[in-house]
């Protein structure tokens, strides 16, 4: 696992048991990140999304982050397939996840317009983020001048809200169908990710094969049968398309309510 040094802000490799705690950023790519490749050619002193992660790891005693953006070298197939597939377990055991929300500012705003800018916040819209969201136990949220938020189990009542989780502090309570009825509506760029992003979600692991398409989703639900005898699988039917956006199309929901 590559790490951050949130002082020297230089990418540090750990493997195993040896890994240190960090921090971890949940944020929805955009137009201009800082890939690997920039991180070794140019470092990140003129990310605000990567110095702001790293100061606040640094104030909260953390002295690694990890970022999806730089911390992956997405040249090598077999890194990319790696990371993937320990993307949930890499969430999950951070000591806090840091949600970086671009298109909120709550500076000037009284408490009714954060709530509906907040909402109103495509952080929630994404596939992966959907994982982000449940894998770890803490989660601190910001708005785009890294002021904070709110944590998780603080803003609970309006996160439910949002994305119409009941079961946002014990989702492995849930069945197989309401998982995926919380994915059902969030985009993805490319299809594929729309079955990958859920991997960690059912606790299974599939190679990631780009241009399969459709065919990804078939792929994790034979996965999820392999390891789970929950029938509500079968709400959903096999043959998922996705519309252009990369979203499941409306009428593809689930078949029993």
């Amino acid at each position: 696992m590559r790490l951050i040094n949130t002082t020297t802000l230089q990418l540090e490799e750990y493997f195993d048991r040896k890994i240190p705690p960090y921090a971890i950023l949940s944020h929805r790519w955009e137009e201009e990140e800082v890939t690997f490749q920039d991180m070794i050619a140019e470092g990140a002193a003129n990310s605000f999304k990567i110095t702001g992660c790293c100061q606040r790891a640094r104030e909260d005693g953390l002295k690694y982050a990890w970022i999806d953006t730089c911390c992956i070298d997405k040249s090598s197939s077999a890194e990319l397939s790696e990371a993937i597939n320990s993307m949930f377990k890499w969430y999950k055991n951070a000591e806090v996840c840091y949600a970086y929300l671009s298109d909120v500012l709550i500076n000037g705003f009284d408490s009714t317009s954060l709530s509906s800018m907040f909402r109103r916040s495509r952080w929630f819209t994404r596939g992966w983020t959907l994982q982000e969201l449940l894998a770890p136990h803490t989660i601190i949220f910001f708005d785009i001048t890294w002021t904070e938020i709110g944590t998780k189990l603080q803003l609970r009542p309006l996160i439910e809200q949002i994305t119409g989780i009941t079961h946002l502090l014990n989702f492995n309570r849930a069945s197989i169908a309401q998982k995926m009825s919380w994915a059902a509506e969030r985009v993805t760029t490319r299809v594929e990710d729309q079955a990958y992003c859920l991997m960690g979600l059912f606790g299974v692991n599939m190679p990631p094969l780009y241009g399969e398409g459709d065919n990804a989703f078939r792929r994790l639900q034979l996965e999820i049968l392999e390891v789970s005898d929950d029938e509500s699988i079968f709400a959903w039917k096999e043959d998922l398309l996705w519309d252009t956006a990369g979203r499941m199309q409306s009428n593809l929901t689930l078949l029993q309510r």
